[in-house]
């Protein structure tokens, strides 16, 4: 471990209206480098703005005389009873925002009560992960090693911990454009103590020698080796198109998770909004899915279920409430969205997630542009 200095908060985040506010606040307390990594896209950051303005493509009709009071958030999931369909996504290196990292993200998760999907490439190793949640369900994302014997002594971890999916990451076989991390001569001041048999001395080193030292050549022997090896479900993360679907339930896939990478991989994509709505068509309810990229409201969770998705997975939000706040700033993340949420199932006559999961969005004629989010607002470099 490097002597890498970032937050130490701990307590409730004042001045928190909405999950913007946040970014600016993480911006004060984590150091330059680290925060470009964290808040940047790849290229012209075109696929990470449109990511959130895409949402603006679709309009939730409010309706009334509905009997609905009090909606339920709360879902049932692979037996498990989840306080909402808002899980965490899988975010690398939890200690550039926080000094204990994954710790106090995964006691924040156990707290508001959902899924916990753990990285590759996460900065504390897995049982204190496991430990923190207290039995809160844990996936495990995967970045494939290129040496089997790597894979499956990972696997056989993974299955000592009792983690119940394994989310392979199929959309990062080379790193993105990060101009961001360039100009900040950016590399990694922290270790990743899961994935040390196969990236030796990862403090230190650059995200591109990171994503290198993965397998580039994936394919749906892959998916079916995992499937077989762990006896787990498997969820293919990154399908964007029909025929990636069909080539990842073909292959096994228990699954499948809708992501751009939060804007980071291809700039030039489509919006995740807009990938999910093709996707959700194509697998026509045959398999559960997942859906992350550009959630930062309560309403963007509430169309992304509508179109398709069955869990609705955020990233840099949890980040920026780890640094401000620890535990607590993650636990008033999820309780933020959540509460929005509520008051948009209210509006729109739905009283469950069932109901939210078919209620029927509208094109919108106006395509009202950026929203309330604002680029230009953060000094990234």
């Amino acid at each position: 471990m490097s002597d890498f200095i970032t937050s130490n908060a701990e307590g409730p985040i004042e001045n928190f209206f909405n999950v913007y506010d946040l970014e600016p606040m993480a911006q004060k307390v984590i150091p330059k480098g680290a925060f470009g990594y964290i808040a940047s896209g790849a290229g012209d950051t075109f696929t990470l703005r449109e990511n959130i303005r895409s949402f603006d493509h679709k309009l939730i009709v409010p309706h009334v005389l509905m009997n609905v009071e009090n909606p339920d958030t709360s879902i049932e999931f692979d037996g498990d009873k989840l306080t909402s369909p808002i899980m965490l996504a899988p975010v690398a290196a939890h200690k550039l925002a926080h000094v204990d990292g994954e710790v106090k993200s995964a006691q924040a998760v156990h707290d508001y009560n959902t899924i916990y999907t753990i990285s590759s490439y996460s900065t504390v190793d897995l049982p204190p992960v496991t430990e923190a949640l207290q039995g809160t369900p844990e996936w495990f994302q995967f970045y494939f090693s290129k040496d089997d014997g790597i894979n499956r002594h990972i696997m056989d971890r993974v299955k000592e911990q009792g983690i119940k999916a394994i989310v392979l990451t199929t959309d990062a076989t080379v790193g993105g454009n990060r101009e961001t991390d360039a100009r900040n001569g950016y590399v990694f001041p922290v270790g990743m103590p899961i994935v040390e048999d196969y990236l030796p001395n990862g403090a230190g080193k650059t995200m591109d020698f990171v994503y290198k030292s993965a397998k580039q050549k994936l394919s749906p022997r892959d998916v079916e080796f995992i499937a077989s090896y762990s006896g787990l479900p498997v969820y293919v993360k990154g399908p964007q198109s029909a025929d990636d679907v069909e080539r990842s339930l073909d292959a096994g896939a228990s699954g499948i998770w809708v992501t751009n990478h939060g804007g980071r991989q291809l700039d030039g994509g489509p919006a995740a909004f807009d990938s999910l709505q093709e996707v959700a068509k194509a697998v026509n309810k045959r398999v559960p899915i997942v859906f992350d990229s550009g959630v930062r409201r309560g309403q963007h969770v509430f169309k992304a279920l509508a179109s398709g998705a069955d869990l609705v997975a955020i990233g840099r939000p949890v980040m920026y409430g780890l640094a401000a706040g620890g535990r607590t700033g993650v636990k008033q993340v999820f309780d933020k969205l959540t509460s929005e949420l509520e008051m948009v199932m209210q509006l729109a006559g739905t009283q469950t997630i069932a109901d939210v999961k078919n209620f029927e969005l509208r094109d919108n004629p106006y395509d009202p542009g950026f929203g309330s989010y604002n680029p230009d607002a953060l000094q990234l470099y």
